[in-house]
């Protein structure tokens, strides 16, 4: 194991060393690797399920849909509690138990014989909701400075892992089964086990760091604030779209299309090929050139037209993969935008409890997309499930219309040594006077200032001198 004395970092200079050590660079890359296993588990599930579904005694259309979205039930009611617990009793202890109750849930789920079982098998892997602990974990092993590089990573992992779970849930149910996706899916979580406990180093300190996890004391402020409110809704209605895409898109692809099942992996694989690239442009255009709000409103009228593409023309393979193609170049783009958009709209010192609540919204729409989508295809119809995607983007977009142009500022963590709160506010205000200093938090007790700043007219020098030299 690492010595822990590379984790006991101090260095204030905003010129401190620009790039990670050996050490973070490790831990971001396994903290990555445990989140996107456990996400690849749950979303391979999705292109596959409710072909097997049929065959579950018990099974409805309803209860197909239930079975595919109740994770997300469970892991937002308990990922921020998770969270919270890791503070007291140490982030290890939760991430290893979340992932023991996700592979619980896995093997029970592969060992049902009906729909309920399934239903609970995937309740219970929603329970191990590791995802606020595993972002507190990373935030005690990586240098404030380097933080937001770390949380790219395994936001990345969490995207890749997605795409990679649509072509291979298909590919291996046509060798394993889905009982064989879950079974496998659990060997996954015992190996984020592994990962944890050999590979990732114990910090040093674990304390409440309020750029990467919920204090509950901000949970008002946060959800008082109507910006933030209309991105958690909006990621929300993404995932809720997802899942509810995903309860019939398969049926289509067999029934009407007339693909066999073994071969839906291939036009997965040909969607996210071509649609990935097609965001790069547009994250560009939206992040260097400034127009963050143009590009989102654009992308969620995307999403209103693929939805309805795929409710008018679900009757061939082709016109199925058009509207898959347009939907994943939305929905990639906006995967990317908005939790940017939250970073940026967050209160400075609040942006670990604004990123847990939206996270919550987030796991809350997929619950809610697989059981209305599943409830919808058994009472009108496969067609009725896009028609009311179609209707949520709606809803989303004149939310989107109304939504406040973002500043463009970017957060800065700088440790401040010891303060009492008297040194504390007067040290923001003279930060807050520094040119490109657009807001100053300064915690006295966490001995960190949070910052929102424009990196282009940002004085560093004159910030730099604030600092004090002993902290």
């Amino acid at each position: 194991m690492a010595d822990q004395k590379e984790f006991r970092f101090v260095n204030t200079s905003l010129s401190a060393d620009p790039n990670m050590t050996r050490a973070e660079a490790r831990t971001a890359a396994a903290m990555a690797s445990i989140y996107a296993l456990r996400m690849l588990g749950l979303f391979m599930i999705l292109p596959v399920f409710a072909l097997y579904a049929e065959h579950l005694e018990d099974a409805t259309p309803a209860l197909a849909g239930l079975a595919i979205g109740i994770y997300g039930m469970t892991q937002a009611l308990l990922q921020i509690p998770f969270g919270l617990v890791s503070d007291r009793i140490g982030r290890k202890p939760v991430i290893v138990f979340g992932l023991l109750v996700f592979a619980l849930g896995s093997a029970m789920a592969a060992g049902a014989d009906s729909i309920w079982g399934v239903i609970a098998g995937r309740a219970m892997q929603g329970a191990g909701a590791i995802a606020a602990a595993v972002m507190a974990l990373t935030a005690d092993l990586v240098r404030e400075e380097h933080r937001v590089k770390a949380m790219a990573i395994i936001g990345m992992s969490i995207g890749a892992s997605f795409a990679a779970a649509m072509v291979l849930g298909p590919l291996l149910n046509g060798w394993i089964g889905v009982p064989g996706i879950f079974w496998l899916t659990a060997v996954l979580a015992l190996g984020g086990i592994a990962v944890i406990l050999f590979i990732v180093p114990n910090p040093v300190v674990s304390r409440v760091h309020r750029d990467a996890e919920p204090v509950p004391s901000q949970f008002a402020g946060v959800l008082r604030n109507t910006q933030l409110l209309r991105l958690d809704t909006g990621i929300f209605a993404l995932h809720l779209i997802l899942t509810a895409s995903f309860v019939v898109l398969p049926l289509a692809l067999r029934d009407i299309a007339g693909l066999d099942p073994a071969s839906h992996w291939e036009v997965y694989l040909v969607v996210l090929m071509l649609s990935l690239p097609v965001a790069i442009p547009f994250i560009i255009q939206a992040e260097k050139h400034r127009r963050m709000k143009q590009v989102f409103v654009g992308a969620v009228m995307v999403v209103v037209l693929a939805e309805l593409l795929l409710f008018g023309f679900h009757d061939d393979v082709v016109t199925i993969g058009l509207g898959l193609f347009v939907f994943y170049a939305a929905f990639n783009l906006l995967e990317a935008l908005l939790p940017s958009l939250i970073a940026k709209m967050s209160p400075p010192d609040s942006k670990g409890t604004s990123m847990g609540v939206y996270s919550s919204a987030q796991f809350f729409g997929a619950f809610v997309g697989g059981s209305t989508g599943g409830w919808l295809h058994g009472r009108f119809g496969l067609s009725s499930v896009f028609l009311f995607c179609a209707g949520v983007a709606v809803l989303w977009l004149v939310l989107a219309l109304g939504m406040e142009a973002p500043r463009y500022l970017s957060t800065r963590l700088l440790r401040v040594g010891e303060l009492d709160p008297v040194a504390a506010q007067q040290l923001a205000q003279r930060m807050t006077a520094v040119p490109g200093v657009a807001e100053v938090v300064v915690i006295a007790e966490d001995q960190v200032a949070y910052l929102k700043v424009d990196p282009d007219s940002l004085d560093e020098p004159a910030l730099e001198a604030l600092l004090p030299q002993d902290a």
